[in-house]
């Protein structure tokens, strides 16, 4: 699945036993793609010597989506696992 730029999406819930790039703050969050960027080996399996690569997008979220107020936005660079439709 590719997201276009303006699309909805939500940052994936949960908390893997390994190592991953979605910051928990954002975790269950909805934001919305302003770029796509490229594709880059996942970090979850490339620091397990597995190189997957999967396309990376910049996703906006309000501040007060994340933290209940604020005024600006908070781009996060996020792979395309980590995401799903709100």
């Amino acid at each position: 699945m590719s997201y276009p730029v303006g699309a909805k999406v939500r940052a994936r819930l949960g908390d893997p036993d390994h190592h991953t790039r979605v910051p928990r703050y954002a975790r269950g969050h909805v934001g919305e793609v302003i770029a796509v960027l490229a594709e880059w080996p996942l970090p979850d399996d490339n620091v397990r010597g597995v190189r997957r690569p999967e396309t990376c997008y910049a996703v906006r979220f309000p501040a007060a989506e994340l933290w209940g107020s604020g005024d600006h936005w908070v781009t996060i660079d996020l792979w395309e696992s980590y995401l799903e439709r709100p």
